[in-house]
Parts: structure tokens; C-alpha cells; sequence
């Protein structure tokens, strides 16, 4: 299979503004994995706790409810390690409970790094629980999965990445969705905007994923989400190699082994944003100064 999904972006240059969004969203929703849950981006409050690019979403739209006059919600039910089937089934009917009128819903990166994986059962569940949210009265937002080329493992899943976001955007434009394009984002083809575990955002990563999706829902942005870093220069050979050992050992080992256990790295874990709760935007905006 050739890959033939469009890069959206063609320069460095952010996307023209956009007119406005078209509602005041007043409860958002996040459902998904770790992506979502926002590893790494590391919560100063807590250990082993993340902050993330839907939190940092969330924030914008309180910001723009406030301006309205209206109270805002936000709930996150993402858990590192899920499957889609967990996506779309318990956090779905949690989230459907809450009556949002937003919904964030990534899902099957997980599926797609598994060996049998089927594509078109993905995209089906996926369409199913579309439907679901958009029967409730729910905006719908999706996101395509990140192009890996800056990842010597993932680029082997290119192919499968490349269906899966084309079976993505015919689902979002048959049930009207917003859809957060990580693809097209150059800027993450770059390391340096992924964590040590070279799989999850860095806390940049992860914020410029929150200016992207904010842009996708037009909202005002911070307009420099889309630039390059700038060029490093060459690692010698050795440290290379030193680097790559000590991942292998500090993360690439551990995952081997869960998969060959059967578990996951969710196993036990709750949700971290459980319930719909409000946001002052000015606290939330200094936990992340301080992030």
C-alpha cells in the first residue's frame, strides 16, 4: 500500500484565521488513550499525573464561555493503553451520560500497533459511536494520528496510519466532525516535541496540539503552533548509540514485555477528570506557566 494522504500543510506558516466559531461550547468531554490523557506532559501537582492538550483546549473554551457569560465544564476520561472497544464502549457511555456538547474522540492508536489489526472494524466502531454522540445533540471532534516519520519503529506503520485517517475524514464528513489534524503538523515530525518515551508529546508537543484543535474549532490561537524548530546539528555515532540503549532499556523493554504478559500500561488506572467540573481559566492558565 502507498501512502497517499495529503500533507495540509505546505510551509511553516499558520493556517489563515478563521471566521469564528459558530457556538459556545459550555461541557466538553475528552475520551480516549494516552494521547488524550496527556502523556507526557507532566501535571507539577502530582506524580505520574499529565496535563495535556485537551486540558490546555479545555482552558480556551472556558475562556471564550466566560467571555459569554456562560459557566463551563470539562471532564477527562482518557486512559493511557486503551483500545478503541474501551473508547467507544464504557468511557462513551460515561461521557454520553454527562451530556456534553462537545466530545473529543481519539481512539485506535493502540489497535493499530497490534498485529491482526482490522482497519474497516475500526472505522465501524468508530462511525457507531460518531453516530451515538451526534444523536444526543454532541459536537464531534476526531484527530488523525500523528505522520511518524521522525520514528524509525512507527514509520512502519505508516500504511496503516495512512488508512486508518482516510477511513477518519470519510467518517467526519458524513456526520459533519471537526477533525484535529495531527497529520499535517510538520512541526511534530520533529523529536524534540515528543517525551523521552519517543511515543507521547512533550509539554511543547502537546501544546501546540491544543493551538491546532483550538484552530479546528475557531477559536483564537496563539498563531506560531505550526513553526519549525530550528535545525540541530548532527549527533556523533556514539552518543547515538548510548541514547538508543538506554531507551531500549527505559521504555522499548517494558512495552515488549507488557504486550507478551497481556497488560497494559492502564491496567488499574482511573479516569483523571472523572466528572464535568468547572474551570477558572486564570488558575488553569498558571498551572500551565509553571508546567
Amino acid at each position: 500500500m502507498t501512502d497517499t494522504t495529503p500533507d495540509t500543510h505546505t510551509s511553516d506558516e499558520a493556517p489563515a484565521a478563521r471566521s469564528g466559531h459558530e457556538r459556545t461550547w459550555r461541557r466538553y468531554v475528552a475520551i480516549g488513550d494516552s494521547f488524550t490523557e496527556g502523556m507526557s506532559d507532566p501535571d507539577p501537582r502530582q506524580d505520574d499525573a499529565y496535563l495535556g492538550w485537551a486540558d490546555r483546549l479545555a482552558v480556551d473554551l472556558a475562556q471564550v464561555a466566560d467571555g459569554a457569560g456562560h459557566a463551563f465544564e470539562y471532564a477527562n476520561l482518557a486512559i493511557r493503553g486503551k483500545l478503541l472497544v474501551d473508547v467507544v464502549g464504557p468511557q462513551l457511555d460515561a461521557a454520553l451520560a454527562m451530556q456534553p456538547d462537545l466530545v473529543s474522540m481519539v481512539g485506535g492508536g493502540n489497535d493499530i500497533m497490534r498485529p491482526n489489526v482490522d482497519l474497516d472494524d475500526v472505522a465501524d466502531q468508530l462511525e457507531a459511536a460518531v453516530v451515538r454522540l451526534k444523536d444526543a445533540g454532541a459536537d464531534v471532534m476526531l484527530a488523525t494520528m500523528v505522520n511518524p516519520t521522525g520514528s524509525k519503529i512507527m514509520t512502519r506503520l505508516r500504511p496503516r496510519i495512512s488508512w486508518h485517517i482516510a477511513n477518519l475524514w470519510g467518517i467526519a464528513q458524513r456526520h459533519d466532525c471537526y477533525v484535529l489534524d495531527v497529520w499535517g503538523m510538520r512541526a511534530l515530525r520533529d523529536m524534540r516535541m515528543w517525551g523521552a518515551d519517543r511515543l507521547h508529546l512533550s509539554p511543547e508537543g502537546h501544546r501546540r496540539v491544543a493551538q491546532q484543535a483550538a484552530w479546528t474549532l475557531g477559536l483564537p490561537t496563539e498563531g506560531d503552533w505550526l513553526d519549525l524548530l530550528p535545525p540541530l546539528e548532527p549527533k556523533p555515532a556514539r552518543q547515538r548509540l548510548a541514547e538508543n540503549a538506554e531507551w531500549s532499556k527505559e521504555y522499548f523493554g517494558p512495552w515488549i514485555e507488557r504486550r507478551l504478559r497481556g497488560t497494559s500500561s492502564g491496567d488499574g488506572r482511573e479516569a483523571k477528570r472523572p466528572h464535568p467540573m468547572p474551570i477558572d481559566p486564570s488558575v488553569a492558565a498558571e498551572l500551565f506557566r509553571r508546567a
